[in-house]
């Protein structure tokens, strides 16, 4: 294996977001809600986005190391663009439909066992519900992107 991987500071920054954007996830929860989630630290979805967070930590570093005239910071950005947009459209989307359509399961279950039509669900396997939080709000979206501006101007301003 080659170790210049290890000295890939833009891979490093946007590997470091990820984790950093998914750890403050946790105690931002607990300030909500006054529980402590550890399962949101490999979930989708939540404050802030960690997809935002790592595609703007790549970007800024690519801008920091090659220039914002680049071609390669021009990839950078409208990738981080295109994330962004996906996180907080079509992956947010897919949530709100997840959710409609395991309470449209419930409510049809329901009905079932109140025309008594429907065996009972107990000591049987029971229908697992789909994920409804795949994608982010734009407020979540923005703070991780913000998330990962921050930290990778703080990595070049203050440690290389």
């Amino acid at each position: 294996m080659n170790l210049s991987l290890l000295q890939n500071t833009p891979l490093l920054i946007a590997l470091f977001s990820v984790i950093f954007a998914q750890f403050v996830k946790i105690p931002i929860h607990f300030l909500m809600t006054r529980q402590v989630k550890w399962s949101l630290f490999t979930s989708t979805g939540g404050m802030p986005s960690s997809h935002s967070a790592s595609v703007t930590g790549l970007a800024t570093s690519i801008a920091y190391e090659t220039g914002l005239a680049s071609p390669i910071f021009a990839v950078a950005a409208m990738f981080s663009i295109i994330v962004m947009y996906d996180a907080s459209g079509v992956r947010y989307q897919a949530g709100q439909h997840a959710a409609i359509l395991n309470q449209l399961r419930k409510d049809f279950q329901t009905l079932l066992h109140d025309l008594k039509k429907w065996p009972q669900m107990d000591g049987q396997e029971k229908m697992e519900e789909l994920k409804t939080l795949l994608g982010h709000k734009r407020s979540e979206v923005f703070f991780g992107a913000l998330t990962g501006i921050f930290i990778a101007i703080i990595t070049y301003e203050f440690f290389i």
